[in-house]
């Protein structure tokens, strides 16, 4: 994890809030339990300082620890404040119905999700009406270059800017994601000549997803896609996914028109 400096701060105030947000950060990205020695290597923070951010953090709910004392994880406040950004987001709340009736036409996996730096968080998730489905939760980050929602947005914004967005090698996800900055450009050429973006077995195996962006902003913030297992994939599937999304694509940018 890459530590922002501290000279920039200004002052211990600001840096105590810098690190505090970069500690919970670290959490928020590695689930499960973490020893003092592990997080003290992950952030180089003074191990006096971080025992005394932890324990003020554990006992304002923001940092959890097991019965040892001596572990430590996310707290569930952070569950409050993440639940009261999306239900506070004004996008989340016009696209509900529109991807309720996405979900109904495709009767497969739809996603709601928005660009943050190189990665797409999810926001909003209806699941298949089918017993084989991806596994999905709202809140997950995942590498924007290696899912359809975040080729779909990257593909808004110019070549020059995602050269400066991307380093030129890229995390491989799975075997088939595109690992290459210029192959995943040529890939973005194509995805705004049709109109959106796909992910073959690129973030999960076994799994094709189609992602479109919704045009209320330029370049965009936010996608919608459908997951389909590939065992359950067929021409005419995918034509009807396709059909769907473009239709969904337009009523959200019709309902997000004036955000």
């Amino acid at each position: 994890m890459t530590v922002p400096s501290t000279a920039a701060a200004g002052g211990s105030q600001v840096k105590s809030a810098l690190r505090t947000v970069q500690l919970l950060e670290y959490f928020a990205g590695s689930p499960g339990m973490h020893s003092l020695a592990e997080v003290q290597e992950a952030l180089s923070y003074p191990k006096s300082s971080l025992h005394m951010l932890l324990r003020t953090l554990v006992g304002l709910g923001w940092v959890e620890t097991d019965a040892t004392g001596t572990r430590y994880c996310i707290g569930v406040r952070a569950l409050l404040v993440g639940a009261s950004y999306i239900d506070g987001d004004a996008v989340v709340a016009v696209s509900r119905p529109i991807l309720d009736r996405l979900a109904d036409d495709t009767t497969e996996t739809i996603h709601l999700a928005r660009l943050d730096g190189t990665d797409v968080v999810y926001l909003a998730t209806r699941q298949s009406q089918h017993s084989l489905r991806p596994f999905t939760r709202v809140g997950r980050r995942l590498p924007a270059h290696s899912t359809s929602l975040g080729k779909a947005l990257l593909a808004t914004h110019s070549d020059d800017q995602v050269r400066a967005m991307l380093p030129e090698r890229l995390e491989a996800v799975t075997e088939f994601t595109i690992t290459d900055r210029e192959k995943l450009i040529e890939e973005l050429g194509r995805i705004r000549e049709r109109g959106y973006a796909t992910d073959r077995e690129e973030n999960t195996a076994g799994l094709r997803c189609f992602g479109i962006a919704i045009p209320y902003r330029t370049p965009a913030r936010d996608a919608v896609s459908c997951s389909v297992p590939v065992a359950r994939l067929t021409p005419g599937r995918e034509q009807l996914m396709r059909d769907a999304l473009f239709d969904a694509r337009d009523r959200l940018a019709m309902a997000t028109r004036h955000l």
